[in-house]
């Protein structure tokens, strides 16, 4: 990708694009690490997840409140990743 931040002037300065990257701590096989996720990768995790709890039932309440939790501002997402 390429681009200018262009002012009321109009000068031209080349733009930067940089990754929309947020922290979040991911629980793989029982241990949970803490990553940097762009927000499609984040968001595909979550719905894996969501589809995961879903078929097991039971634990879906408990999901969704840490889903809930983890959607607060300035709060660190907590995603579980299930084992294939």
């Amino acid at each position: 990708m390429y681009g200018h931040n262009v002012s009321h002037s109009k000068r031209r300065t080349r733009k930067i694009f940089k990754p929309n990257l947020h922290r979040a701590k991911v629980v793989i096989g029982g241990t949970s690490k803490s990553m940097k996720l762009c927000t499609k990768c984040l968001r595909m995790v979550k719905t894996a997840m969501q589809a995961s709890v879903s078929t097991r039932g039971a634990a879906a309440s408990d999901a969704d409140t840490k889903l809930a939790d983890s959607d607060s501002i300035g709060a660190e997402a907590i995603v579980e990743v299930p084992q294939a």
